[in-house]
């Protein structure tokens, strides 16, 4: 009887810890594609960045990642994935398209960042839906490849100081 019972809570155990790992996974890739949405606080810093206050970007409430959609509909987070970007050498923006899927049901803040830790750009919270066409830096680059990524953190889109997962997406920043 004790043998029994000893392998059924093996089981049971074993089931839960893979049902964490499988939840781990899914909420960084929800982080990864959440990173891109924008709320009206966003909005409210974009326009006070054009007046100087602060780096942050034009946030769209229909940004679209145009990502291919699989046939069947997968649970959990979406997050963009990047390959190479190219920009020119002293340019103050990046065309690269950061920001939220809309099936995403968790807000993203996106970093920017090379792959020593220089953070190159910090959203605001990005709501479902929304992200941004290009991407502000607050310096500019040298001439050089760089090993780069956005860095997704999902929050919470009632309270974003609550944080949930992060998810990274990597690629090649080539400046000419």
């Amino acid at each position: 009887m004790t043998d029994s019972k000893s392998k059924t809570g093996g089981k049971n155990r074993l089931t839960i810890i893979i049902l964490v790992i499988l939840l781990g996974a899914a909420a960084a890739v929800i982080v990864y594609m959440a990173a891109h949405r924008v709320s009206p606080e966003a909005e409210k810093a974009r326009d006070e960045s054009s007046r100087g206050e602060g780096v942050v970007g034009i946030v769209s409430d229909s940004w679209d990642p145009e990502m291919e959609q699989p046939q069947e509909t997968r649970p959990g987070t979406q997050v963009p994935g990047y390959s190479v970007a190219v920009m020119d050498e002293g340019d103050d923006s990046l065309k690269l398209r950061i920001g939220n899927p809309k099936e995403n049901k968790v807000g993203f803040i996106a970093t920017l960042k090379l792959e020593d830790g220089t953070e190159l750009y910090r959203s605001p919270m990005l709501s479902p839906g929304q992200g941004l066409e290009e991407v502000p830096l607050n310096q500019t680059l040298k001439k050089g490849e760089y090993n780069a990524m956005v860095e997704y953190q999902c929050v919470s889109l009632e309270d974003e100081s609550v944080k949930l997962n992060t998810a990274q997406s990597g690629f090649k920043l080539i400046v000419k």
